[in-house]
């Protein structure tokens, strides 16, 4: 059961208090590079991004951000760290949420004046913990960048905005370990009722970063916690987004589009089920029906094995069954598999 959390809106999106959980992620092209940039949010955008992250690392990025913000279809978060400055030209530009650490944008007169333009314009402030970036005391602490260590930075950067009559806020708490991410993220979640941006960080690449990210967040995710979250992964952020609409798919927590399973193989399978099941996903990679379909490989137990997918084929030497909702259709020709099964699903649109 997921927790309910206090809600903020980063612009039109819901975050926490059970509104959808909204997959994010960020642009990795230049900030001062307007066009480029607009081409990657609308990107991410069609994609299924809910929200976007942009870094603001200098001043040319915040003024970018006024050219940019007007063109983006979904909200935007400026991702700011050292420099205040550039949280408040961030706000005036109309950014959705800003992004800080509270503990690295210097004095707490800057954090009074990053709060108070944020309050005054309601744009919620997300507070993004790195067990890469902890502070010095806490590492000291607790004797390295522990859940508990997250936890207590975190919280402590949260009272100080509190001090500032600002509680609009959303905390993430990511490292590269997936236990102490997973940990850190129970441990905020027993402790607060702020809204929860989840996220294994420095994931890395390949399929490990996959791997990684959906152990990840899959746990908490099947925990009830997480309100946003972020797949990390090193190269085209698009992919991002993919792998966090399939984690949402595969726990129960996302519908609409096609789920295709497929059985492993085994001794009984006679035909080659690697290229049938490709056939079959390039065939239905424009349906936006929510459907289930099953690619399995034999045809002596296939339509049981799938009894709950919507539609399915199951090859046998020379030809495959057809079946729909565990009833077997009709046999086809071995050649015509992939082309019946998208024709019998066609025909009920």
């Amino acid at each position: 059961m997921r927790k309910i959390t206090k809600q903020i809106k980063v612009g039109g999106v819901a975050v926490g208090g059970g509104a959808e959980i909204t997959v994010q992620s960020m642009c990795n092209t230049r900030t001062e590079n307007v066009e480029a940039t607009v081409a990657q949010i609308k990107a991410l955008a069609a994609a299924g991004c809910g929200i976007v992250r942009l870094a603001v690392p200098t001043f040319a990025a915040a003024e970018a951000l006024k050219q940019i913000r007007p063109q983006s279809p979904v909200p935007l978060v400026a991702d700011i760290h050292f420099d205040y400055r550039l949280a408040l030209l961030a706000a005036e530009a109309g950014m959705d949420k800003i992004r800080i650490n509270p503990g690295n944008i210097g004095s707490e007169e800057n954090v009074k004046k990053v709060a108070s333009a944020c309050r005054s314009r309601g744009i919620p402030i997300r507070i993004g913990i790195n067990g890469g970036s902890l502070e010095k005391v806490l590492l000291t602490k607790y004797g390295g960048a522990t859940p508990e260590a997250m936890l207590e930075s975190a919280l402590g950067h949260a009272r100080l905005l509190n001090k500032y009559d600002f509680d609009d806020i959303c905390l993430s708490l990511k490292c590269s370990d997936v236990r102490s991410t997973v940990e850190a993220y129970r441990l905020a979640s027993q402790a607060t009722q702020y809204p929860l941006h989840i996220g294994v960080t420095e994931a890395g690449g390949d399929e490990t970063a996959v791997i990684k990210s959906a152990a990840g967040i899959g746990a908490l995710l099947l925990e009830g916690i997480g309100d946003t979250l972020r797949v990390s992964l090193t190269g085209d952020p698009v992919r991002e987004v993919e792998v966090g609409l399939e984690i949402l798919r595969a726990v129960g927590l996302r519908s609409g589009g096609v789920e295709i399973i497929a059985c492993p193989t085994c001794g009984r399978t006679e035909i080659d089920l690697l290229s049938l099941y490709n056939e079959v996903k390039a065939l239905l990679k424009d349906c936006r029906r929510s459907i289930r379909v099953a690619v399995m490989g034999c045809a002596v137990n296939g339509p049981g094995e799938a009894a709950a997918a919507d539609y399915g084929i199951a090859g046998g030497k020379g030809y495959g069954i057809l079946f729909k909702k565990g009833e077997r259709i009709k046999k086809v020709p071995a050649g015509d598999m992939a082309a019946e099964l998208v024709k019998m699903i066609s025909e009920d649109e």
